[in-house]
């Protein structure tokens, strides 16, 4: 068996499930997909590109009805064109938005 020493403070999860997303003070909704979500960051991948330190809005969407979806307060860390041209975000949450 291999060992592997995990070195975040928070497991990291594929998921593939929709999310809308906006900039801080911004009512343009957009659409995207989440990749993957921590107790301390996303990363999805969105139309646009997005600087590191812009303050955004994201809605989790699962896709099952068992578990509620997640709007959360996010700080963009990093963002990658892909081969299809859209973008993966990477950030950080700062705080989930309570109901």
């Amino acid at each position: 068996m291999l060992e592997y020493d995990e070195k975040r403070n928070y497991i990291r999860m594929e998921i593939d499930c929709d999310v809308t997303y906006r900039l801080a003070g911004s009512d343009e909704l957009h659409h995207g997909r989440c990749s993957s979500i921590s107790g301390a960051g996303v990363s999805f991948i969105a139309d646009r590109l997005f600087d590191p330190g812009k303050a955004m809005e994201i809605n989790v969407i699962p896709k099952n009805t068992v578990t509620p979806s997640m709007t959360a307060f996010i700080e963009v860390i990093r963002s990658a064109q892909q081969d299809d041209g859209s973008y993966e975000v990477a950030a950080t949450i700062k705080s989930i938005k309570g109901d």
